[in-house]
């Protein structure tokens, strides 16, 4: 949790930082280290629902022709 943590605060000061430096704005700049790292983490959550079904397929097509490979590690 604590690595978790510490991406996000990460990633909310490099958006933030970013904006800033490209605008001046710090209004501008917070808004978006608020809403980009929000709109990313809902596209995440799509994104790993569709590779899960495309690993899922590709696990079924290796059982159906009888080839059994151990599963990918994950990171």
């Amino acid at each position: 949790m604590t690595k978790t943590i510490s991406f996000t605060l990460m990633h909310f000061t490099i958006a933030f930082a970013v904006v800033y430096a490209m605008t001046g704005s710090l209004v501008l700049g917070g808004a978006v280290a608020v809403v980009e790292p929000a709109l990313n983490s809902v596209a995440f959550h799509f994104h790993e629902k569709v590779w899960k079904r495309i690993e899922q397929r590709r696990q079924m097509r290796r059982e159906q022709r009888g080839m059994r490979f151990p599963p990918v590690m994950q990171a």
